[in-house]
């Protein structure tokens, strides 16, 4: 749970390129309701605050399209139909992980390659480490302390296992990317097995 003051801040602050892990309610395709940004409103959700932990992060490596959710708090919120993020919706529903931090390791960099993001930051040593800087100031600004991070696909993993503390974070669990090719159902069973065998 966090208080308006801070849920305010990290809208302001954050926003652009952060999230939380709730959605709206599933409707008749794995897909839908994925965009529905009513949840962030505090007149429509007001038991919003208490869902959300800033002690949990999940962490991407980076924006894979421009022509993403806009919306403050519209990353992993993608209304493309091609877009995966319904994949999490569904993998963390009911769990204890529900409410999570979302945010990216390198911010606002568009890319959809994975690969050439990391040939581009080998090209730009420095820009991993104003990211690392950029993505201490958000667990800063979240008053967490030592927090779980779920870092989706072995990059995201790498880049945070290099560059950060251990003393940082209670732990870092690499999951499988939910761009990964199987079923919303496997997909789950798949990061809660992941994140129940590095406990």
């Amino acid at each position: 749970m966090i208080g308006l003051n801070l849920f305010n801040s990290i809208k302001r602050n954050h926003g652009s390129y952060a999230s939380w892990a709730v959605w709206a309610p599933v409707g008749e395709k794995p897909k839908s309701n994925m965009a529905n940004m009513s949840v962030f409103d505090l007149d429509e959700n007001p038991g919003l605050l208490a869902l959300l932990k800033p002690n949990v992060l999940m962490v991407g490596l980076n924006f894979s399209r421009n022509e993403r959710n806009l919306e403050p708090f519209g990353n992993f919120h993608d209304p493309y139909s091609g877009a995966n993020d319904f994949k999490i919706r569904f993998a963390f529903k009911d769990t204890e992980y529900y409410g999570a931090y979302m945010t990216d390791v390198i911010k606002n960099h568009v890319m959809l390659d994975s690969k050439d993001v990391l040939k581009h930051l080998k090209a730009n040593p420095s820009m991993v480490k104003e990211h690392v800087e950029w993505f201490r100031r958000e667990l800063r600004d979240l008053k967490c302390h030592a927090p779980v991070i779920l870092a989706f696909g072995a990059d995201a993993w790498r880049l945070l296992h290099e560059n950060l503390e251990k003393s940082e974070y209670a732990s870092l669990v690499k999951l499988t990317h939910y761009s990964h090719q199987i079923s919303k159902e496997k997909y789950r069973a798949e990061v809660l097995s992941q994140i129940a065998g590095a406990r």
